[in-house]
């Protein structure tokens, strides 16, 4: 019996890095998955029919309400409901860091149409089922970024930020109808796009990890029980919270 046994989720940013590790996670716990992301979930999805577990794949883009209405109608049309949303869909791993006259107009909205308007459009899509099932579990992915106003990425904190002031509103309204809406900070993750990305040196990334109480790199591995915790039956008097995983680096 998994924890998650008979619940369906959808993952968006599923294809890769932390978004795999999470959909894989939350099928190994007897979840039925929808993948969805912008780019080609096949690999995550195949990783998880290899195990035996439920899942469909859905491309989709956030930012998009159209699109993210379809993801949410395919996945009740194949599972038959949606019990947990875990918006994990953003731009961080690709973005260099740079002082922040040097960002963009453009590359900001582009930073918010993503992380921000996709987190609403995702809630706004999923929320009428929940209601109708007066229960699920939505959580959002905020950042330690928040709590160290670390520099050189002020699209990105301001949008992580934008999470923990999120989560906290829209559990008050979500509450009474069964909805628990939380959040997972990370600290830096060492996925895929973070190792192929130069800004995020060895030195900066040794830097980082001394600020740690456990000073090693932090891995995708290191998030999933907290996302278990938070999607399963064990936090249903847990809402509107912000849960920091990143070694002990952010204590608050």
């Amino acid at each position: 019996m998994g924890r998650l046994d008979g619940k369906v989720a959808i993952v968006t940013g599923g294809a890769q890095g932390i978004g795999a590790a999470y959909a894989k996670a939350l099928a190994r716990e007897g979840a039925s998955v929808c993948v969805a992301d912008i780019d080609d979930p096949a690999a995550t999805v195949g990783d998880i029919n290899a195990a035996g577990g439920q899942v469909l794949a859905v491309t989709v883009d956030v930012a998009a309400p159209n699109s993210v209405r379809e993801m949410v109608q395919k996945t009740v049309s194949a599972f038959g409901a949606v019990h947990i949303l875990v918006n994990n869909a953003a731009l961080f791993g690709k973005l260099p860091l740079k002082p922040f006259e040097d960002i963009s107009s453009d590359e900001w909205d582009k930073v918010m149409a993503v992380n921000v308007r996709g987190v609403f459009e995702c809630c706004k899509a999923v929320t009428p089922q929940m209601r109708a099932q007066a229960y699920g579990k939505i959580i959002n992915i905020a950042s330690g970024t928040v709590y160290k106003g670390t520099p050189m990425l002020l699209h990105y904190v301001t949008s992580k930020g934008a999470m923990v002031a999120f989560t906290r509103a829209l559990a008050r309204e979500l509450g009474p109808a069964g909805v628990r809406v939380n959040c997972i900070a990370p600290g830096l993750t060492m996925s895929d796009n973070v190792r192929e990305n130069s800004s995020w040196a060895d030195t900066l990334v040794r830097q980082i990890n001394a600020t740690r109480a456990v000073q090693r790199d932090q891995q995708p591995e290191d998030l999933l029980g907290t996302l278990v915790y938070l999607c399963s039956a064990d936090s249903d008097f847990v809402t509107g919270q912000t849960v920091v995983v990143d070694g002990g680096s952010v204590m608050h």
